[in-house]
């Protein structure tokens, strides 16, 4: 090997960082203005890859045709605030944590209780009643401070980088199909008289989604499989969680994300929609199925 001058050897080079995230190691550069990009920044182009800012035309230049209409990993609209519905869905979630602590009248119709009185009379409130809307408000509702606070953290945490993986409307899909899987196995599984709340139904099926966006992108898997496991530890460790909310989440995140992330290109929108449409048919024939045994 020849050493450089002065008889000391060459320095050992060491992989480009994405020019947005510099903790991010990354052998893709912009085919644009050559800067390295991670996936996360990555922005399909009619040939290789282009950054947020070419896209966006604020690097020079203007935008290319070809970048006209950028897409994000999963076919979606790159937007230019990436985590703005990650926002909205956290302030509606504050909004309701803040009316369920000024009125707990507020918390007993927005909570999902199966069917109330219980059986043998027949039910006048709850879903089974005909109050089909819990099914979608107890997942924004919380009552404890420290559940608000965990579920926020983790839709913080895990929603952003999704929502710009995604595109804002597969993001919207993935975490109303995962909620709504979450209340449909509660409303199976658990007693009809109990009542849950909270968005975790949802976030695990971010965690899920997550898991199968890191493995299409050849990411390290062992820190989102850890926390996982972590959570599911809590999940069934822990009596006064509904564990029924987190596996139908988490079944309908790794589902719908697979979909959203691996479907073809040339069928791209309709096998990502309509993986999110079967498994709102299911989640609606199981709450037929319950309420007419409940009824």
């Amino acid at each position: 090997m020849e050493q450089a001058p002065g008889g000391s050897r060459p320095e050992a080079r060491t992989p480009p960082t994405c020019y947005r995230h510099p903790d991010r190691e990354t052998g893709i550069r912009c085919t644009r203005c050559d800067r390295p990009i991670c996936p996360e920044c990555m922005v399909n182009a009619s040939v290789g890859f282009q950054c947020p800012d070419c896209v966006r035309g604020t690097s020079g230049g203007g935008p290319s045709p070809a970048a006209a209409r950028p897409r994000t990993i999963a076919g979606g609209s790159v937007s230019a605030d990436p985590r703005l519905v990650t926002k909205v869905l956290i302030g509606i979630n504050l909004a309701v944590f803040i009316a369920v602590q000024v009125s707990k009248t507020v918390l007993n119709d927005v909570v999902l209780i199966g069917a109330w009185p219980p059986a043998p009379f027949h039910p006048t409130e709850g879903v089974a009643g005909g109050e089909w809307w819990r099914m979608v408000t107890s997942m924004f509702a919380h009552e404890a401070v420290w559940h608000f606070a965990f579920n926020m953290l983790g839709l913080w945490w895990l929603g952003g980088p999704l929502e710009a993986a995604l595109g804002r409307a597969r993001y919207l899909a993935l975490y109303f199909t995962s909620g709504l899987a979450g209340s449909a196995l509660t409303y199976l599984l658990a007693s009809p008289s109990s009542a849950t709340l909270g968005a975790s139904g949802a976030i695990f099926g971010l965690f899920g989604a997550t898991a199968v966006l890191m493995r299409r992108l050849n990411y390290d898997m062992r820190p989102i499989i850890a926390l996982l496991v972590i959570n599911l530890i809590f999940t069934f460790g822990w009596s006064i969680i509904a564990w029924q909310a987190h596996i139908g989440g988490l079944v309908a995140g790794v589902v719908v994300g697979y979909a959203m992330v691996h479907a073809p290109r040339d069928r791209r929108a309709l096998v990502q929609y309509g993986t999110c449409a079967l498994v709102l048919a299911a989640v609606v024939l199981v709450t037929l199925l319950r309420t007419a045994q409940l009824t």
